[in-house]
């Protein structure tokens, strides 16, 4: 089990009442040999305060159980107004296309489209076990060796079921790259994990 709620709370910021977080209950491929997608959502939630998190928590936890699925919270925040435009212009899009059996989906995909922070988090993903000297050193090169020099980019370590998501402001992609492994997926605007059964 991974139950990272105490090191996901702190990330949250709330400015005002437009914004929240998009948190998803996903079944995963990787537990579900069945599923004809990379995954498939269970239930979105619209995370407009840490007590809403709090509160719902239980019955977020108990549908991850219950469907052997994933709580995956994104960390970059997402504006009320924004999504709602968004949903306007993919509601227009699937009616000029005629995939109007699509529409119910347009709301959870503006959410999953696009967010409001400037500048947004990353995601480090490293899907096998590091030692922490390991980890270190990639936050370091990104630190000391990626633009903007000077800039702190590292913001906290949140654990998977594999491995870790390092999760960073952004930097210079391309000198990373050249600087360490290339494979090494950095996501700019994916979910993390809040909690796994």
């Amino acid at each position: 089990m991974v139950d990272n709620l105490n090191k996901i709370i702190p990330l949250l910021e709330f400015d005002s009442e437009d914004d929240f977080y998009y948190l998803q209950i996903l079944q995963r491929k990787s537990e579900h040999k069945e599923l004809g997608s990379a995954s498939k959502v269970i239930r979105n939630y619209f995370i407009n305060s840490v007590e809403y998190l709090i509160e719902h928590m239980d019955q977020i936890k108990a549908l991850c159980d219950h469907f052997n699925a994933r709580a995956c919270i994104r960390l970059n925040r997402r504006s009320y107004r924004l999504v709602a435009y968004k949903t306007m212009v993919n509601l227009a899009n699937s009616m000029s296309n005629q995939s109007y059996n699509h529409c119910y989906r347009v709301y959870d995909r503006a959410c999953g489209q696009g967010h409001n922070e400037k500048p947004a988090r990353w995601i480090l993903d490293i899907d096998t076990k590091m030692n922490k000297r390991e980890i270190n050193n990639m936050v370091l090169i990104a630190e000391r060796e990626c633009e903007p020099i000077g800039i702190n980019k590292f913001v906290t370590l949140i654990p998977s079921k594999k491995g870790v998501h390092i999760i960073m402001n952004p930097f210079n992609l391309k000198q990373f790259r050249e600087k360490t492994c290339p494979l090494i997926d950095v996501h700019k605007d994916n979910p993390t994990n809040c909690y796994i059964p």
